[in-house]
């Protein structure tokens, strides 16, 4: 109300400055005085034709309406220069089709009375029995529709709605010019805020990845194939969950947990889970996030990320490809490695970070800086492996639960017969297979389109438009059998899964072969039985073709290279 008020109070003193004469120097604003002038002078002297002439004539520039108004009312005099004006008026507010003939209701033409009533009027002779159809209600001489009064409270109400509106207006127009002027701000690089420059690598998005944990759902029953890794993070849990139970005797967690392993064997899912699991915050960073071209930018970004982690304690500081920032320092690239040095400063320096677990995950662990993997620092190294039969079978099983399988599908078998696939190749694997499904437009995932799906991981994709002569054929034929017929009869070799002359990649013909069991070691009768394997489709190009014609060696499968 009180901005209503000032409003209404603004307008008026508005209204009242454009009422001084210091505007009389504008064209409009002259029109209008010599109007308002005209209109005095004519209502002061009523009798005075010249004057009421000139006031019509003045009129039906600005509001033909009122001519006709002023004109019907019969209290000014008038002559034949009025009379014109009038007729001027009713043409051009198309007021004469009144008194136009009406085909289609048969009315007759009016127009010579009114012409005949006009020229008395002009006269002089203004008899109230002869002028009785121009002075009556009931019969005027048109119909002019007039638009009803409005009160005083209709008035001020739709000038409170009118203000309302405006000021909403007004509002919403300033809010649309802060967030533009604020996001136009951002893209120069956040100007004005603390410690920050003119460097795009200091917009504010980036500073507040340092200070916003990131939402995690994630728990250890999302977490398969690795139950050893989850059994040892169980203690990280509980520690975060109650932390006395572990300090009552004066024992300490270890400050930094390092995964190790191959890629795709779950090392970030596994540090999402535990943070899910204990419910505290999780701060995520990749180890290049730190790196930039400026010298001393990583380090301020070590120390932005350790201050928030401090005030949102017990929490969770997660480094992704730590070895990106961690890797061994040498002499003469000392300059460069100020984000580690800050690193093992934040983990183990003079002050200390308690409540805070710093977790890390690389695929390169030998090339980490030994300070980093000292005790005290990052001192419990978990490796997480690939997983073995039974963790590919609950792999498996976490991935296919929520698509439509066939009854022929054995996940046990399926798992036995994927050895050296990690989680990433299994999730891979299924969605191949539900691609090939929804391509075929099967309602339910089959054992030929999950076959299929491992074939093309392991052996690559069938070339089925690559041309091959006959002779091509035949000598990959012969190959792939030699391949075939060593591997059957040696032993120590690993049992054949499946033998093709299809084009399967970069190789015109294909030897898989797949243990019966998961291995842990390999004998060395198995190394020469694989090398017997390799040889025998030489070995059968010789017999067949002569030495002369033996060609290079194509490819066969084995676990060992599944593995690598």
């Amino acid at each position: 109300m009180f901005l209503i008020g000032t409003w209404v109070r603004l307008k008026k003193g508005f209204e009242k400055v454009l009422g001084l004469d210091w505007l009389s120097w504008w064209p409009f604003w002259r029109r209008e005085k010599r109007l308002e002038r005209l209109i005095a002078e004519a209502d002061a002297n009523p009798k005075d034709v010249a004057k009421q002439n000139a006031l019509l004539a003045e009129l039906n520039k600005h509001s033909p309406e009122s001519v006709i108004n002023r004109f019907e009312g019969r209290d000014h005099a008038v002559d034949s220069r009025g009379v014109a004006e009038y007729l001027r008026a009713l043409v051009v507010t198309n007021a004469i089709s009144y008194y136009l003939p009406d085909e289609e209701t048969g009315k007759p033409s009016s127009l010579p009375s009114l012409l005949q009533e006009l020229k008395q009027q002009a006269s002089g002779n203004t008899d109230e029995a002869f002028l009785n159809p121009g002075i009556s209600e009931k019969q005027p001489l048109h119909v002019v529709m007039v638009e009803p009064k409005v009160s005083n409270k209709s008035r001020f109400v739709q000038e409170l709605i009118s203000t309302i509106l405006f000021t909403v207006a007004v509002g919403l127009v300033g809010l649309m010019g802060a967030a533009a002027f604020q996001k136009y701000v951002g893209n120069l690089g956040g100007i004005g805020a603390s410690g920050v420059g003119s460097s795009s690598s200091y917009a504010p998005k980036e500073l507040n990845r340092d200070v916003i944990p990131e939402k995690n759902v994630k728990t250890f029953k999302d977490v398969k194939g690795c139950d050893d890794a989850k059994q040892e993070l169980e203690e990280v849990v509980e520690y975060l969950k109650n932390p006395s139970k572990f300090t009552r005797l004066g024992g300490k967690l270890p400050k930094g947990i390092l995964l190790t392993g191959a890629p795709g064997t779950g090392k970030t899912l596994l540090a999402k889970a535990i943070a899910g699991e204990a419910g505290v915050p999780f701060f995520y960073r990749a180890g290049s996030e730190f790196e930039e071209m400026f010298v001393g930018v990583g380090a301020r970004r070590v120390r932005s990320l350790f201050q928030a982690a401090k005030k949102k304690a017990p929490c969770i500081i997660f480094i992704d490809e730590i070895d990106a920032v961690g890797s061994t320092r040498k002499q003469w690239e000392g300059h460069t490695k100020k984000t580690l040095h800050q690193l093992l400063v934040e983990m183990d320096g003079f002050e200390q970070n308690e409540g805070i677990i710093l977790m890390a995950a690389t695929n390169l662990p030998d090339i980490l800086d030994p300070a980093l993997t000292r005790p005290g620092r990052f001192d419990k190294h978990i490796v997480v492996p690939n997983p073995d039969v039974r963790g590919r079978q609950e792999i498996l099983e976490h991935y296919l639960q929520d698509k439509p399988l066939a009854d022929e599908i054995d996940v046990k078998a399926i798992a036995r017969g994927t050895p050296g696939f990690n989680g990433a190749d299994l999730a891979n694997f299924v969605n191949i297979a539900a691609i090939k499904a929804a391509v075929e437009g099967a309602e339910k995932l089959t054992a030929s389109q999950l076959e299929f799906a491992k074939d093309r991981i392991m052996m690559g994709t069938e070339r089925k438009t690559m041309f091959m002569s006959e002779e091509s054929k035949k000598l990959t034929a012969y190959h792939e059998s030699g391949h075939a017929i060593v591997a059957f009869n040696t032993e120590g070799a690993h049992p054949i899964h499946k033998a093709t002359i299809m084009p399967r990649g970069s190789a015109l013909g294909m030897l898989t072969q797949l243990p019966s069991s998961d291995e842990t070691s390999i004998s060395k009768k198995q190394l020469l039985a694989r090398l017997d394997v390799c040889m025998g489709g030489r070995v059968a190009e010789e017999l067949i073709f002569g030495q002369d014609q033996v060609t290079r060696q194509e490819r066969v499968v084995t676990f060992t290279q599944l593995q690598s």
